[in-house]
C-alpha cells in the first residue's frame, strides 16, 4: 500500500528495519554464488518490511522509550520475513506471474525449478534463525508454514468457482496473510520476553490486523489504477481468485452477468466488464466496513495494553490501513 510507512512513528524503527536488511543479506549468503543471487532477488528489492516492522514493534511494547531493538528481535523479524519471501517465490510459480515488487520475478528470470528450490532455501534460513531463538519460536514458524500451505491449498481448492463462500475466503485469508503477521507480532513478543497474556494479545492483534490487511489489499485489486497496482486491476479475477467484493457482488443484481464473465481465460474486455459490474454493485463500501471492523477489533486489543511506543505504532498501521482503502476507493478510477 502506497504512502509512508505508519510504523516509522517509532523512532527507532527506520533504523531497525536497515538493520533487518543488513541480516537478510547477511544470512543468505552461501559458497554457492548462484543461489546467493537467487535468493537474494527479492530482497535486494527492497520493501517496506511490515512483518519484521510488526515483530519489532511489538517488542518496543514492553519499553517506555523509543530504543533500537534488541539483536534478536532482528533476528526473530528477519525469520518471519524469510517465510514471507519464500512462499512468495513459491506462489509465483503457482501463479505463473511475471513480476513482484516492480521487478522481474526469479521463475520468470531463471526458471520454475529454481525458483521453487530457492523458496525453500529461503524457508530453510528462517527455520535456522527461529531454532537459534528457542524452542518456542521454532515451532511456531513451523506451524505458520504449515498454516501458508493450508490456505494456499483453500486458495486453489475454490480458484475460478463462483460459488465460494465468504467463509471459505475468510479461512484462506486467516491461514496464508493473517498467520504470519500474528506470527510477526508473536515472535517479536516472545524474543522480547514479555508477559504470556501480553504475548497472547499481541498475536490476537496481528490475525486481526491481517484479515483486515488482506481484505484491504483485494479491495485496491478492483479500485486502484492499473499504474498504482503495478499490475492489472482485477488480476485477482484473471486468476480465479473471487475475493469478498466479488463473492458479495455475485449475490446482487450484477451477479448473473458477472458470473458469466468469470472464465478462465478471461479476455482484457472481461476483465474490464467485471471490473466495472463490481464497482457498481455497492459492495465496496461494505467490504470495506469489513476490514474496519477487523481494524477496530485490533484497535480495541491494544487498549488493553499499556501506553508505549511500540503500541504508538501498532494502532498507527492500523488506522492507516483502512484510511488507505477508503481514500483509493473515494477516488474515481477508469474503468
Amino acid at each position: 500500500m502506497a504512502g509512508t510507512n505508519p510504523l516509522t512513528v517509532l523512532a527507532s524503527m527506520a533504523g531497525d528495519l536497515d538493520r533487518v536488511q543488513d541480516e537478510l543479506e547477511l544470512v543468505i549468503q552461501t559458497p554457492n554464488a548462484f543461489l546467493t543471487e537467487l535468493a537474494g532477488h527479492l530482497i535486494s528489492a527492497g520493501g517496506k518490511r511490515i512483518r519484521p516492522g510488526f515483530a519489532i514493534a511489538s517488542a518496543a511494547t514492553g519499553l517506555r522509550d523509543d530504543a533500537p531493538a534488541a539483536h534478536a528481535v532482528i533476528r526473530g523479524g528477519a525469520a518471519v520475513e524469510l517465510v514471507h519471501l519464500g512462499s512468495l517465490y513459491h506462489d509465483d510459480v503457482i501463479d505463473e506471474a511475471v513480476t513482484r515488487h516492480f521487478v522481474p520475478s526469479v521463475n520468470s528470470l531463471f526458471g520454475n525449478h529454481k525458483a521453487i528450490l530457492a523458496g525453500d532455501f529461503l524457508l530453510a534460513r528462517a527455520s535456522e534463525i527461529a531454532a537459534s531463538l528457542g524452542v518456542e519460536v521454532a515451532g511456531l514458524l513451523g506451524s505458520t508454514i504449515s498454516n501458508l500451505v493450508e490456505g494456499q491449498i483453500l486458495e486453489l481448492q475454490t480458484q475460478y468457482d463462483p460459488d465460494r463462500s465468504e467463509d471459505s475466503f475468510l479461512r484462506s485469508i486467516e491461514n496464508k496473510t493473517a498467520a504470519l503477521l500474528a506470527t510477526a507480532c508473536r515472535t517479536g513478543a516472545i524474543v522480547a520476553e514479555l508477559p504470556r497474556a501480553q504475548i497472547d494479545g499481541l498475536t490476537r492483534f496481528g490475525l486481526s490486523y491481517g484479515i483486515a490487511f488482506q481484505i484491504v489489499d483485494d479491495v485496491l485489486d478492483l479500485v486502484s489504477t492499473d499504474a498504482d497496482l503495478g499490475k492489472p486491476a482485477g488480476h485477482d479475477l484473471e486468476e480465479g481468485v473471487y475475493t469478498l467484493p466479488v463473492i458479495r457482488a455475485l449475490q446482487t443484481d450484477v451477479g448473473p452477468e458477472l458470473r458469466e464473465l468469470l472464465v478462465m481465460s478471461m479476455t482484457e474486455p472481461q476483465r474490464l466488464r467485471a471490473v466495472e459490474l463490481v464497482r457498481s454493485a455497492d459492495v465496496i463500501a461494505e467490504t470495506i466496513d469489513v476490514a474496519r471492523g477487523y481494524s477496530r477489533e485490533a484497535n480495541d486489543i491494544l487498549d488493553t495494553l499499556e501506553p508505549s511506543p511500540g503500541a504508538t505504532a501498532l494502532r498507527a498501521a492500523a488506522d492507516h490501513l483502512v484510511a488507505s482503502v477508503e481514500a483509493a476507493a473515494a477516488t474515481p478510477t477508469p474503468s
